[in-house]
């Protein structure tokens, strides 16, 4: 991996997509211990999972990463805080009393 290059790996993982009441997600593990640094790019491969309401869906798939070079990964740490910012929501009001 250099200064400005990526590289592509492909890995197994485990895809479980729940689709219930108490939880609504998606999480994604990489069943040989593979770890996703800021930048990383990953894209499962295969159709798309669909669970139906009530149920929980578990897919092993292959997933393929496009690594980060050194300058996006070093961008993304210097600005990923920035972002994180803009999911954040403030309130500044004053508290009512009746």
């Amino acid at each position: 991996m250099g200064l400005l290059t990526k590289d592509v790996e492909r890995h197994p993982c485990t895809v479980e997509i729940s689709h219930r009441f108490e939880s609504l997600h998606a999480h994604l593990k990489f069943n040989d211990g593979t770890v996703v640094h800021p930048g990383d790019e990953v894209i499962v491969n295969g159709p798309e999972i669909m669970a139906p309401y009530g149920e929980v869906v578990t897919e092993d798939r292959i997933a393929t990463i496009f690594r980060a070079s050194r300058l996006e990964r070093l961008w993304t740490r210097m600005t990923g805080d920035f972002e994180f910012m803009e999911l954040c929501e403030f309130s500044f009001s004053e508290e009512v009393t009746l």
